[in-house]
C-alpha cells in the first residue's frame, strides 16, 4: 500500500518540481522584477521568515478557527437539510429551487450584507464559511439519499424495518460515497469562504495578510507566501475529509 501511494505521488511531485525550476529559471533569464513575479526561492525564503517572526502563525490561527467553526456548522446544517429533503419528495419539490438559487448567488455579493448583520468580527467570517459549505453538501446529500438502493430498501421493508432503521442501515450507508464527495468539495470551498470574509474586514487572518502584502507593505514575496499557506490549508481541509472517509469505510466493513 505504501509503495502504491509513493507511485501515485511521484508524478505530481515531479511535475511540481519541473514547474518550479522552470519558473525560477525563466524569472532570472528574463530579469522579471521581484515586485511583479518573485522567483520560488524568494517566496520560500519569505515563507520561512514569516513563520520564524510569527507573522504567518498570527494570521493563520484566526483563519483556522473560523474555518473549523464555519465548516462544522455549515456541514452539519447541510447534512441535516440534505437528508431531510432526500427523504421527503414534497419538501424536495418545494425547497430544491431555493437551494439552486442560493447556490448560484456569489458569496462575494452576500459578504457585505453578512458583515452588516454580524459586524466585522469573526462571526461574519464564520457565517460566510458556513453558507458556502452548506449548499454543496446539502445538494450532494439530497441526491445520494434520494437515490439509495431501492432493492435494499424494499428488502428492509419486507423484513419489517422501521423508517429510522431503513435510514440508518440502508439509505445512509448507500449514500456514503455521494455525501463524502460533497464534503470534499465543501471543505475546499470553506477555505475560500473564510478568505473572502477576511477580505471584507478584520484585523487578523490570511485574507488580511493578503491585503497587507499587496497594499501597505507592497511585499510581493509575502503575497505569494500567504497564497502558499492558503493552498496548504485547503489541501489540509480536503485531506481531513478524505481521512474521515477512509476511517469510516474501515469501521463499517
Amino acid at each position: 500500500m505504501l509503495s502504491a501511494m509513493r507511485r501515485t505521488a511521484a508524478a505530481p511531485l515531479a511535475l511540481a518540481i519541473l514547474l518550479l525550476v522552470t519558473w525560477e529559471v525563466a524569472v532570472r533569464i528574463f530579469a522579471v522584477p521581484a515586485f511583479l513575479l518573485p522567483p520560488p526561492s524568494a517566496v520560500a525564503a519569505r515563507f520561512a521568515t514569516a513563520w520564524s517572526d510569527g507573522t504567518m502563525l498570527r494570521h493563520l490561527l484566526p483563519t483556522v478557527g473560523e474555518l473549523l467553526l464555519g465548516g462544522i456548522i455549515g456541514g452539519a446544517a447541510g447534512l441535516l437539510i440534505g437528508v431531510s429533503l432526500g427523504l421527503s419528495g414534497a419538501a424536495r419539490r418545494i425547497a430544491s429551487p431555493y437551494l439552486v438559487v442560493a447556490q448560484s448567488t456569489p458569496i462575494l455579493a452576500l459578504g457585505p450584507l453578512l458583515v452588516l448583520w454580524f459586524g466585522p468580527g469573526p462571526a461574519a467570517k464564520v457565517a460566510i464559511c458556513a453558507l458556502i459549505t452548506l449548499f454543496p453538501l446539502a445538494i450532494a446529500t439530497l441526491v445520494a439519499v434520494r437515490d439509495a438502493d431501492d432493492g435494499l430498501l424494499e428488502l428492509m421493508r419486507s423484513l419489517g424495518a422501521t423508517p429510522r432503521e431503513r435510514l440508518l442501515l440502508a439509505r445512509l450507508p448507500s449514500a456514503r460515497n455521494g455525501i463524502f464527495a460533497g464534503a470534499r468539495v465543501a471543505a475546499t470551498l470553506a477555505v475560500v469562504g473564510v478568505i473572502v470574509g477576511e477580505w471584507l474586514g478584520g484585523s487578523a487572518g490570511l485574507g488580511i495578510l493578503l491585503n497587507l502584502a499587496r497594499g501597505s507593505l507592497f511585499d510581493t514575496p509575502l503575497l505569494f507566501a500567504a497564497l502558499l499557506q492558503i493552498s496548504i490549508l485547503g489541501v489540509s481541509a480536503y485531506g481531513a475529509v478524505l481521512f474521515v472517509e477512509r476511517l469510516t469505510s474501515r469501521l463499517t466493513r
